[in-house]
This record gives structure tokens, sequence and C-alpha cells, in this order.
């Protein structure tokens, strides 16, 4: 699903919290879990008016509401906010209301959606309510412990604590066309500073183009990839694409290890995009870091993985290389593998099997790579990887070039497409290491059995995927993602063999 862009309107509609879960919702759908709220204790005779007169202007009785709906038919809980009530600021009773719909949502293990609309906390409370944001992280902390998916929708204006909080933790994170969203609001940036803010900084399209929100979509929009989200998480979709043949050693090699170099180097060769269009079902994309890091060397994918034998499929992350864009430009850089690390933390959050795809002419080499940590970047990974609980397989599809490729490829089981490769160096590297010159590359290519067909004789490699003689090969990209699922699989069968077998042993211990 594509992030559109944001329009030429300088700030979009402000739409009202209950518009908003109208038009984000089924058709009544929604019901209301409010409670009303309490008067803050000690509050000054100005303060209730100002919050009197914010009910009468609202017609709300507080800066969010909460409650329960559908979206294309599946549960979620909601919070939005209003706006109109005192600029949607948080005060202790939004947060008490804010935060016991956290608490209901991981209750009853519903999925949560955030509007948030807020110049940040109320300063009519002063530091208590400024201190409900460390309150409402907490909650929301505890919510995604459980393993429940969290996307936030940030509204124009989206500032302040508000976006240092909740507008920030999602897993996945839209934001609305032409809004303003921000750490620091404008008006107290002229204020303090004397004078204006840069124009557009604080824009949705300007956070998109800096990795910081997913995507700029409209309401409409935002419900469409939510249901897709929604969709696939609850692991339903069309039987799978293809039957899975057995698992096995592969065929016979094709061809010497210089020949899978440059075959897996051909521009025509299939790529991330061709998997995940041929292999998966549905797929949402999710762009940068949240951090405001971006890359296009590196995708972080929520997809449908076919299961084997062709019963369903199942929501799994895929985190990937992407060689065409990396060959156009995109070094694989620093915010690629920042990017990285966050496919493997949304999969550890959300207890879904982790993919990694392996395609990569190598990491960034330049002075902006070492001075943004490129290899503590790598080392990340690999360590992330290592980490993991949740079941992971690494598709090995083309070139696998250095540390770069190594931290996508320390999962727990490997498959590989047969003329796929993995070195600490590109061959012509090694070969002027060793040589002074590139001449002997393919020698030292042959020496270092860096070929698929040597790692899985060396047993590096758990399962390999043959490839048709040149001229294109329509099943290639199935194959290999069948080949992942059943190495998904066989990790599952073992956890539960294991679990069983100490259940069995502690039977007899006791």
């Amino acid at each position: 699903m594509t992030a559109v862009l944001e329009s030429g309107r300088t700030r979009p509609v402000r739409l009202r919290g209950a518009d908003l879960l109208e038009q984000l919702l089924d058709a009544g759908s929604f019901r209301n879990w409010d409670r009303p709220p309490s008067v803050p204790a000690g509050a000054a005779r100005s303060y209730l008016d100002d919050l009197e007169r914010a009910r009468e202007r609202s017609g709300a009785d507080e800066a969010v509401l909460s409650g329960e709906g559908l979206i294309d038919g599946h549960p979620v809980a909601v919070l939005a906010s209003e706006f109109t009530f005192l600029g949607g600021s948080i005060g202790r009773a939004t947060a008490d209301r804010i935060v016991a719909a956290i608490e209901e949502a991981g209750r009853r293990r519903l999925p949560l959606i955030a509007g948030p609309a807020s110049g940040g906390t109320r300063m009519q409370e002063g530091t208590l309510a400024f201190l409900q944001m460390v309150r409402i992280t907490e909650a929301l902390t505890s919510y995604k412990a459980l393993g429940l998916p969290y996307m936030a929708y940030l509204r124009h204006p989206t500032t302040g604590g508000v976006f240092a909080s909740w507008g920030s933790l999602g897993h996945l994170t839209v934001a609305e066309p032409g809004a303003l969203v921000g750490f620091l609001g404008p008006k107290v940036y002229a204020g303090l500073k004397g004078e204006e803010f840069p124009a557009g900084i604080q824009s949705s399209g300007h956070l998109l183009a800096h990795g910081t929100v997913d995507a700029v979509l409209d309401v409409a929009g935002f419900r469409n990839v939510a249901a897709g989200v929604l969709g696939i998480l609850a692991g339903s979709g069309a039987a799978a694409l293809f039957a899975a043949p057995d698992g096995g050693a592969g065929p016979a090699r094709q061809g010497s290890v210089w020949d899978s170099v440059l075959r897996s180097r051909d521009p025509g060769r299939p790529g991330l995009a061709e998997l995940l269009d041929a292999g998966f079902g549905r797929t949402v994309r999710l762009s940068g870091t949240g951090r405001g890091e971006l890359s296009a060397s590196t995708a972080v994918v929520l997809a449908e993985l076919p299961e084997p034998g062709g019963h369903g499929t199942r929501p799994v992350v895929v985190v990937g290389q992407d060689r065409a864009a990396q060959r156009a430009g995109a070094v694989l850089d620093a915010a690629g593998l920042a990017q990285a690390r966050r496919g493997m933390r949304l999969a550890q959050d959300l207890g879904l099997p982790l993919v990694t795809v392996v395609d990569t002419p190598g990491a960034e080499l330049s002075v902006q790579a070492e001075e943004a940590g490129i290899a503590g970047g790598i080392a990340d990974c690999i360590a992330g990887l290592l980490q993991l609980t949740v079941p992971n397989v690494a598709i090995l599809m083309g070139e696998g070039t250095g540390g770069g490729a190594l931290a996508l490829a320390a999962t727990r089981r490997t498959v590989a497409a047969e003329h796929a490769w993995l070195a600490p160096l590109p061959p012509e590297g090694a070969s002027l290491i060793v040589h002074g010159n590139t001449a002997h590359a393919r020698e030292l290519a042959e020496q270092q059995r860096i070929g698929a067909r040597e790692l899985f004789d060396d047993g590096a490699v758990h399962e390999l995927v043959g490839e048709a003689l040149p001229g294109g090969d329509p099943g290639f990209c199935r194959r290999l993602v069948s080949a992942a699922a059943r190495q998904l699989a066989a990790q599952e069968r073992l956890a539960v063999h294991e679990g069983e077998s100490q259940e069995r042993r502690g039977g007899r211990n006791s």
C-alpha cells in the first residue's frame, strides 16, 4: 500500500474526534467506554470555568474519547483526541481515560488505534499533567508487551508531549495530509526564540520524507491500511499461492561458483519486489525507522505467508535488502540497518515469525558511513537476530557481500537460491587482498566456498532452491518463500517437541 503525499492544502480540515471514528469504523459499530471525568483536585476557579466552557463549546466532556468498534469486521479499541476541548490537551482526567482504554484493550486482547490531535499537556495543571506522559507510555509499553498491535494516526496538530509519547510508539504510524506534527509547537518556538520556525519542517510530508512516519494518508486511506494490517494479523486470507514440495538438498549445481556470482549480478534477476509480489499474499510496507532515518536499501513489510501444503496463510514480518534500489544508488547505509532493527523489534513485539532477505552488493563504504557507526549497526542487527524468541529464517536470494549481508543472515535457519552466495568481501575484493589485483576473483570464489551449494554442504544452509536456466523462472520466488515457510514450521515443531519433553521430565521429577 503506497503512501499518499500531501496535497497543496496548507492545513487539513480539522475533524472532531467523533467524526474521525465515524469515518474510520464500520457504520454503527462504535461503543463508547468513557466514564465521567473526575474534577481536578485543588483546581482554581478559573480552570473549572475553562473546563465548563470547553464542554459547552466542544460538546465533549474531555479531550479524548475511547471505545471499541469494527474495521472491516475486525474488532479494535480506539482513542481519539477532541481538539476543540482545550486544544486536545492532556490533563490528569484525560490521562485516566487514555490509560483505562489501553488497559481495557489489553484485557480484551484488542488491537489499539489512536488518533491524537493535541497541543500537548494541559498548562493549567502544570507538572502533574506533564508527568501523565510517563504514565501513558508505561501503559502502552505494558500493552505492547502482550504482543498486541498499536497503530497511530497523527492528526492536525500533534505536538509536544503527546507526539513524544503515545504519538510516537505505534507499530505503524500514519499522518494526516497537511498536518502539523512536531515536538515544539511553532508558537512556542517563535515566542522563545524571537523568530518563526522554518516553514514545512513540521509537516507530515516532511516527516514522511525523513522516515518518521510510514505514510501520509487521509482517513479513508488510513482505514484501508489498518484493515490490511488487521486482516494479515488475523491470519485469514485466500488459500496458499502454491503447494509446497518436499524440502531437500536441491538440484545438482549448474555451472561454477563464479557463474553463480555473475548470475546474481544480472540486472534482470528477481529481487525483493518480485519476491513480495509473487511469494506472499497481502503486504503492508513500513517506511523509515520512525526516528528520522530513511533508506530505500532495506524494506520492512508486514505480510501474509502461505502455509506449507496450501493450508491458508499466516502473518510474518519481512525485513529485506532491495538490491534494485541499491543498484540505483540507495546504498545499504546505517539508516537501512536501523530500519532492519525496527523490523526485528516489530516481529518480537507482535510475536510474529521473521523472514529476512539477503541480497546486497555490500554495505556503504564512505566517511559518512564510518561517522554514522555502520559497524555498530551491523553488530546490533546480528545481536538483535540472535536475541529473537520468535521463529526466524533468512532467504539468501542473490548477492551476499560482507557485513551488510551478515546483518540479516544470522538467523536460526537459512534457505538459499541455487545461485546465491555469501562472502566476507566480493570476490574481487578478496583477490585484491590476497594477490594485489582482481584477476584471481574467480579462483578465490571457488577456494572460499562462497556458493549456496558449498554452504549447504558445509552445513551453513538448511535448504537449497533450484533455479531454471537463464530466460525466466516464474516459480522461482514462490519456491523460495515456500522453503522459508517450511523452515519456520520446522522450528515451531521443534519448539513444541522440546516443550513436551521438558513437561514430561518435569512430571517425572515431581
